[in-house]
């Protein structure tokens, strides 16, 4: 058993934090300020070649695997670009495994390249309201028409939905009281967003301004056939083998984030001189510190765990979200341990705490809250009865 990166991985960690280095803090904090999307830097990253560090070498990638994803997005987060920087490229690293899997050749061809390009910028439609995680439940209909489907929904907390050009959605295309199995009549698309017929409304949130986050309000969209990824009515089987690697990339990007708070609190603590002496001096202010390093290095083993069992195609879902739940409550205890240290300085915007806190927050709460993971482990590990 290895717990080292790789001397490929430690290379692409260092190679990542030097390319986002010339992206200061105070750029991030400049982005969040005005709710503008990083363009400047998500062009940087695709002439860089990052975004297809995980899709096939035919198509364009870096034909590498989740585990490199991961200690990619944790390197750009640990930067200080939190999940503004992490957000802006996130999906097309991960979102469109399931085109990589079970996409046609035709599919592969035409959808692939223009992400790695930067050509083609995605979103994710899956969320709808008042279903949240209860997938098999969603609203949004897909109904059969000559060569292909006509859409009506809604979808919510749609990332990027503002910039994106395309969109992988996912639609019941047969009638819940006529399937057998609730997983059963939801379909998967790879489409274009088409804003004359997708009414896409900004939600005002409380952090990671830079990305956007959005209402779609689908109507009458017509997807061709040839969209379609896989057979009718396996989609929501398809979209799980997305969802593991989005806990892992979720998970590691909350590290990094909590990584950056630490380093930033122990800056501080090493310069802050009160009664003549440095802050970190003090039990007080070290033993808080010292623990949030020990938990986000243990959450960060498990999130490897699991990205490298993915890797080898074997089931991680385990380990995906118990490392996401461990992530994100230890990448939320070091931002607000760091910003405790930095007493009311950590509440003041020009030491970049504060939006690390605010950050951080997301991928603690999604793409599945805490409450949902310890669900699942209770159930499959623990072998106790379903509670939902």
């Amino acid at each position: 058993m290895d717990l080292e990166l790789t001397a490929d991985q430690q290379n692409i960690r260092e190679a990542v934090l030097k390319h986002c280095s010339q992206f200061t803090e105070d750029y991030w904090l400049e982005k969040d300020r005005e709710g503008v999307f990083p363009e400047d830097f998500f062009r940087s990253m695709v002439d860089a070649g990052w975004l297809g560090i995980a899709m096939p070498a035919e198509y364009g990638g870096a034909g590498l695997g989740i585990t490199e994803a991961a200690v990619m997005m944790q390197a750009v987060a640990e930067s200080g670009a939190g999940m503004s920087g992490a957000s802006a490229i996130h999906l097309p690293v991960f979102g469109l495994q399931p085109v990589v899997l079970f996409g046609t050749q035709e599919q592969k061809q035409r959808m692939l390249p223009p992400v790695v390009r930067g050509e083609d910028k995605v979103c994710f439609a899956v969320t709808e309201p008042n279903v949240g995680l209860n997938t098999t439940e969603l609203k949004t209909r897909a109904e059969k028409r000559d060569g292909g489907y006509l859409v009506n929904g809604e979808k919510i907390w749609i990332s990027t939905a503002q910039v994106a050009n395309k969109m992988l959605l996912i639609a019941r295309t047969t009638p819940l009281d006529q399937v057998k199995r609730k997983t059963e009549g939801l379909s998967l698309f790879y489409t274009d967003l088409d804003r004359a017929k997708i009414d896409v409304r900004l939600i005002h949130k409380m952090g990671r301004h830079a990305v956007d986050s959005n209402m779609l309000f689908i109507q009458d969209l017509f997807v061709p056939e040839s969209d379609r990824i896989g057979a009718e009515g396996e989609g929501f089987r398809i979209l799980l083998h997305g969802l593991n690697p989005e806990r892992v990339l979720v998970a590691a990007e909350a590290v990094g984030i909590g990584r950056a708070a630490i380093a930033r609190a122990a800056r501080y603590a090493r310069e802050r001189i009160v009664f003549n002496r440095p802050i970190g001096q003090n039990q007080g202010i070290q033993h808080p510190l010292a623990k949030c390093w020990a938990q986000l290095e243990a959450a960060n083993l498990m999130v490897m765990k699991a990205a490298t069992l993915f890797d080898k195609g074997k089931d991680c879902g385990v380990e995906a979200n118990a490392g996401k739940y461990l992530a994100g409550e230890f990448g939320f205890e070091a931002c607000h341990t760091a910003m405790l240290t930095l007493g009311g300085m950590g509440y003041a915007q020009e030491y970049h705490v504060e939006r690390l806190l605010r950050e951080v927050l997301i991928p603690r709460t999604a793409p599945v809250s805490p409450h949902m993971i310890l669900n699942f482990l209770a159930e499959k590990v623990l072998e106790l009865p379903k509670s939902y």
